[in-house]
């Protein structure tokens, strides 16, 4: 039986792999300037935490404030296995994943240890515990000792090479939207968009609420430990001061401007927000370096505005990257498009030809016996 390829489905894998392999070639070859490096592995990492956050804020409908502690974890933890295994590995591959895997893998272990008693709260609730979660590991890791984390003066981290960093974030970026993808679409997905829906409705038809949020919470973390570990990378020193609630809330501006439950719009939206910050950083330098936030937010407010006002919503229907996909693999009702049906008459045996049903002579059985109506007749 033939099936059909749902190509949309498969189109940000198509793009964000594309857009990696010209970008690749153009960097063996030496044509990108070092802005564009520096500009590609912070997209990279906007997505991953973004494309994360979406999973708890925009399909499960919690909403999380801490985000940045679990990316400060990643940084440290994964950045101080990576200091360790320079004298083995050195600045190899090996040293990167093994270092990505140790920092993903004890953000999630804390995720599990915050979510469980945190995740039984809801809304304001659980906003206020992940937010004070982010602020506590941020002032563990201030206060730390010299020897181990650097303290107030941060930790020193190898800094990798940049010709191939962003490669390896990119490549991050497509197992992170497999992994939420396919969750998300199958029956775990469903799963939880009916926590969702409603929490209530949920429980009474059997789904086990506290195990898909803890979840969700744990591969959210996960990811954000990855991308911790990704920023690690690029720094030579890592500072728990650029892990404050301010970052966190940038990351959940980045989900609600793509879209509530928009992995497309997530990812769409962390591009263009961290394009449109270092493009401020480079271009108002000086004196004029304190106007970046005020320009950063009138730009954000546009950008609401355009989403949200009601005067715009036929625009915003009409011209939009779902109709844009759909127009572009969706066949449209046009008579020249269609074919004939698989099932044609004479591949069918069992089927009788519309000949001879035509000829068929219908005759009356002269023994069948003729009730009379109620009349008599």
């Amino acid at each position: 039986m033939k099936k059909n390829i749902k190509w949309n489905h498969y189109l940000n894998y198509i793009i964000i792999g594309a857009l990696t392999v010209v970008f690749s070639a153009m960097s063996l070859t030496g044509t990108l300037s070092r802005l564009s490096y520096v500009l590609l592995q912070n997209i990279s990492i906007a997505i991953i935490l973004s494309v994360s956050l979406s999973v708890v804020v925009g399909f499960l409908g919690e909403l999380s404030l801490g985000h940045a502690g679990f990316m400060c974890i990643g940084a440290y933890l994964g950045g101080k296995v990576s200091s360790l295994l320079l004298p083995a590995f050195g600045e190899s591959l090996i040293n990167v994943i093994i270092s990505m895997a140790v920092g993903g893998i004890l953000a999630a272990i804390c995720g599990v240890i915050i979510g469980l008693p945190a995740l039984r709260l809801r809304g304001d609730y659980l906003a206020i515990v992940t937010l004070a979660f982010g602020e506590i590991v941020r002032s563990i890791f201030m206060n730390s000792s010299p020897e181990s984390f650097g303290g107030s003066f941060g930790l020193q981290t190898p800094r990798y090479d940049r010709t191939y960093l962003f490669i390896v974030g990119f490549v991050v970026v497509l197992i992170c939207l497999a992994v939420i993808q396919n969750m998300m679409r199958s029956k775990h997905g469903r799963a939880i968009t009916a926590i969702r829906d409603s929490e209530i409705a949920a429980r009474a038809t059997g789904i086990n609420v506290t195990k898909y949020k803890l979840i969700v919470f744990t591969v959210s973390s996960f990811f954000a430990g990855v991308a911790g570990v990704l920023y690690s990378f690029t720094q030579s020193n890592v500072q728990s001061v650029n892990f404050s609630y301010n970052y966190s809330i940038e990351i959940l501006v980045m989900v609600v401007l793509g879209g509530m439950g928009s992995i497309n719009g997530a990812i769409i939206s962390a591009t263009l927000i961290t394009f449109l910050d270092v493009q401020l950083q480079t271009i108002l330098t000086g004196d004029l370096a304190v106007l970046q936030d005020f320009f950063y937010a009138i730009i954000l407010i546009v950008i609401v505005i355009y989403n949200n006002a009601p005067g715009l919503k036929n625009f915003r229907d009409k011209y939009n990257f779902k109709n844009f996909t759909e127009k572009l693999f969706k066949k449209k009702n046009n008579p020249a498009h269609m074919t004939d049906d698989e099932a044609k008459w004479n591949r069918v045996p069992s089927k009788i030809l519309v000949d001879e049903v035509l000829s068929t002579k219908i005759q009356r059985d002269p023994t069948a016996s003729v009730k009379p109506d109620k009349e008599g007749k």
